[in-house]
């Protein structure tokens, strides 16, 4: 469980954050959605432990966060940058297993099977470089998914991919998500992304970043790219959320 309690954070004498108050329980699949610039990439740094808050406390499963940790990994919009370019995308996978300890002799199996729970098991020996956009993302989260953690970080991950690559990945993450009961914290500007995958979504206003709204999304699973989106509970949903949106322009 995470639990952000009166969380907030300032850079320069400008609040970011204010009084964040959110709890987050095992398996659960949570969105953030909000204008530009309202905190949400910092509010995910935070609870990954690489930047402390100004005031307030955060906890994973009780105990305040002192830093990052194996337990969390971090899925980054830029994965051009997140992956090694001098190492295949099997030698990317191992990086992780690598910093976790795991022996070599035990480490060829667990990135063959990871790579092929990807799709990735038949370009084990390319670069990133020699791979399409879609494929970077995929072997990125396979490596963190190498770390095995119990929280699922992701920074607006979809955002650079076209549509049909977009919606793969997000099934994937999907059904990732389920199979491992990872707590999955999702970064977007996408309000039909964000009640596509989430079990809630929490808006933010800006000037400070402030929690707006939270609205529970309760669509059955698995979902589906037209069924799902095409629900009249979905358009409810999205007109909802798109109303907290606007209430910060007026």
């Amino acid at each position: 469980m995470i639990e952000l309690k009166g969380v907030s954070l300032a850079f320069g004498g400008r609040d970011v954050l204010s009084a964040i108050n959110l709890t987050i329980g095992v398996g659960e699949f949570v969105c953030v959605v909000g204008p530009s610039g309202c905190g949400k990439t910092s509010l995910l740094r935070l609870i990954g432990g690489l930047i402390a808050p100004t005031c307030g406390e955060i906890r994973i499963n009780g105990k305040p966060i002192a830093g990052p940790s194996r337990d969390i990994a971090i899925v980054f919009q830029d994965y051009g940058r997140a992956l090694l370019p001098w190492r295949t995308a099997y030698g990317n996978v191992s990086l992780a297993l690598e910093a976790c300890g795991v022996r070599a002799a035990d480490r060829g199996k667990i990135i063959l099977r990871l790579l092929s729970t990807l799709g990735l098991a038949e370009h084990a020996d390319k670069y990133p470089s020699q791979m399409s956009g879609g494929m970077q993302q995929r072997l990125q989260i396979a490596r963190c998914l190498a770390q095995n953690p119990s929280i699922f970080l992701m920074d607006e991950p979809f955002g650079a991919l076209d549509a049909m690559t977009r919606q793969g990945l997000q099934d994937e993450v999907l059904r990732l998500a389920a199979e491992r009961r990872t707590i999955t914290f999702f970064v977007t500007h996408d309000m039909e992304e964000a009640i596509y995958l989430s079990d809630r979504v929490v808006a933010l206003h800006a000037d400070p970043g402030r929690v707006a709204r939270v609205v529970p999304v309760n669509l059955s699973r698995p979902r589906h790219q037209l069924a799902t989106r095409e629900h009249p509970e979905f358009l409810r949903l999205r007109r909802e959320l798109f109303a907290a949106m606007a209430e910060f322009h007026r």
